[in-house]
């Protein structure tokens, strides 16, 4: 089983974003997490948060253990710190489950 998150954000700088996805990508594939499914929103028709979302992916990994693990990691803290911070305005967990492969 992996774990999986469905997580909204409200991207204000695409291409700091686009830059934070790249330094993050190289950790995430060393614990073995990927992104499944990535959109970019023009419209909310229904929101229970009032935080504005623009975004909307899937996040997974091997377990919820290596999830803890990943978003501890220092590389990715500091990709994070550096792009992320400035680049996402809010940041909205839809979602969290194990899913069956």
């Amino acid at each position: 089983m992996l774990f999986e998150m469905l997580v909204g954000l409200e991207v204000i700088d695409d291409d700091a974003y686009q830059a934070y996805r790249s330094a993050m990508k190289p950790v995430l594939a060393g614990y073995g997490g990927s992104f499944g499914y990535d959109f970019k929103i023009a419209e909310t028709l229904l929101s229970e948060t009032p935080d504005n979302i623009n975004r909307v992916f899937t996040i997974q990994f091997p377990s919820m253990k290596i999830m803890d693990q990943f978003f501890s990691d220092p590389d990715y803290l500091s990709a994070k710190t550096k792009y992320f911070e400035s680049s996402v305005r809010s940041t909205t967990i839809l979602a969290s489950y194990e899913k069956n492969i």
